[in-house]
């Protein structure tokens, strides 16, 4: 079963559970996933809903930082609620030290050096590592494979 299917399949499951904020926030990404459907006219595969689960929960990050700092706990609570739901949809993140060596290993085929080669290996490092890991994560470990 694709990730989308198992999308409709959890959306068909909260609605008879009457679950209506997991439903809410499984609606949301199936608005989502269908508005890049239809503005770029193809079928989504796998790794496009991962892309579009991730922005999502990038969203969510940056929303929970704005309401903490706004002192509205309830909307940041609310927020942290979607994030956990849309979580269920990525695949299992590797750990820092699994980016770093995958990293590392990404310099040395590029034959990178130095800060300049950072567009080079962040644009090899996207495609092997898209929704394996958390891109600022991702990011750090190239400035610092690239300094050493």
């Amino acid at each position: 079963m694709s990730l989308k299917e198992q999308i409709t399949e959890d959306m068909k499951a909260a609605m008879r559970a009457k679950d209506s904020e997991r439903l809410g926030t499984i609606r949301l990404l199936t608005a989502a996933m269908k508005q890049k459907e239809v503005d770029e006219r193809v079928e989504l595969d796998d790794t496009m809903v991962i892309a579009i689960v991730d922005k999502l929960i990038k969203q969510r990050k940056d929303s929970i930082e704005a309401f903490t700092k706004a002192d509205r706990m309830d909307l940041a609570d609310k927020e942290s609620a979607e994030m956990k739901v849309l979580q269920a949809y990525l695949p299992a993140r590797l750990s820092a030290e699994e980016v770093a060596a995958e990293v590392k290993a990404i310099v040395e085929e590029l034959g990178a050096k130095g800060p300049g080669d950072m567009g080079k290996v962040m644009g090899a490092v996207k495609t092997r590592l898209a929704g394996k890991a958390d891109m600022g994560q991702v990011s750090a470990a190239v400035k610092a494979a690239l300094a050493g």
